[in-house]
C-alpha cells in the first residue's frame, strides 16, 4: 500500500464568486440566485488546500457535473 494512499487534501472548484451585504443574504429565501462575477465561458478554478492549482471547463452529462482540465497553473515562489 502506498503512502499517499492515505493522505486527505480538501479540494474546491470555483465557479466565481461574489460581494454581498449581509442583509441581502438575509433576505434570501429558497431558490434566491446569487450573480456571479464571471460568464458561462469563464474558465472554473480548482483549489486544493487553498492554492490554485488549475483551470477547467464544467462538463455536464445528464445530472452529473465534472471539471475538465484545460490548464495546470504554474507554481508560486
Amino acid at each position: 500500500m502506498s503512502t499517499l494512499e492515505n493522505v486527505t487534501v480538501e479540494m474546491s472548484v470555483v465557479l466565481g464568486s461574489a460581494r454581498l451585504p449581509i442583509r441581502q443574504m438575509l433576505k434570501m429565501g429558497r431558490g434566491a440566485m446569487i450573480p456571479l462575477d464571471c460568464t458561462c465561458d469563464d474558465l472554473t478554478e480548482l483549489h486544493v488546500n487553498g492554492t490554485m492549482i488549475a483551470r477547467g471547463e464544467i462538463k455536464v452529462t445528464g445530472d452529473r457535473m465534472s471539471l475538465e482540465i484545460t490548464e495546470i497553473c504554474k507554481r508560486q515562489a
